[in-house]
């Protein structure tokens, strides 16, 4: 008896299972603007998108990415698998406060870049001996990563007048 009858029923499961996992796992992004990179006639245009995020465990550190949106029919549908093309600009907008202890690597944001295999993510580390945020982006696939990433550092300054800024070392777990 052949299971060639299990192929078509796993891939509508997979399917079902990945449009529910759509949604970006973190809290939704900022978008801040779009600009258009290629023309497409009847479908949408391929273009950058600029976002917006705040550090959920270090208020005053907002990050700004910039992504590739694939157009096209598969773009249209959000069928089609995202580069891995994304860049990363992350600054202190205020003072800086710990709200709980984290880990080096800890992930910040995340959000998937295709229906099931590719996930974009923000990690945050300390480089203890000069006090500054490090914040990495990158993705990785289900059966093969991506070595394509981004880096930006956040000196932790003090700010309004204090005199001294926390010390990052201070809140590693």
């Amino acid at each position: 008896m052949t299971l060639a009858w299990r192929r078509p029923l796993l891939a509508a499961v997979l399917t079902l299972v990945a449009i529910g996992g759509v949604a970006a796992e973190s809290a939704d992004p900022d978008l801040i603007f779009r600009k258009s990179t290629t023309f497409k006639l009847l479908t949408p245009n391929d273009k950058l998108a600029v976002y917006g995020i705040d550090d959920p465990v270090v208020e005053g550190v907002a990050c700004h990415y910039t992504a590739p949106e694939k157009g096209g029919l598969d773009g249209a549908f959000g069928l089609a698998e995202q580069t891995s093309d994304i860049s990363l600009a992350c600054r202190q907008y205020g003072p800086i406060k710990f709200k709980s202890k984290f880990e080096q690597g800890e992930v910040v944001f995340s959000e998937r870049r295709s229906l099931i295999f590719k996930k974009m993510q923000i990690v945050r580390g300390c480089d203890v001996k000069r006090n500054i945020l490090v914040y990495m982006t990158y993705s990785d696939k289900l059966i093969d990563g991506s070595p394509k990433n981004s880096t930006s550092t956040v000196p932790i300054e003090p700010w309004g007048g204090a005199s001294e800024a926390p010390k990052c070392a201070d809140y590693l777990r």
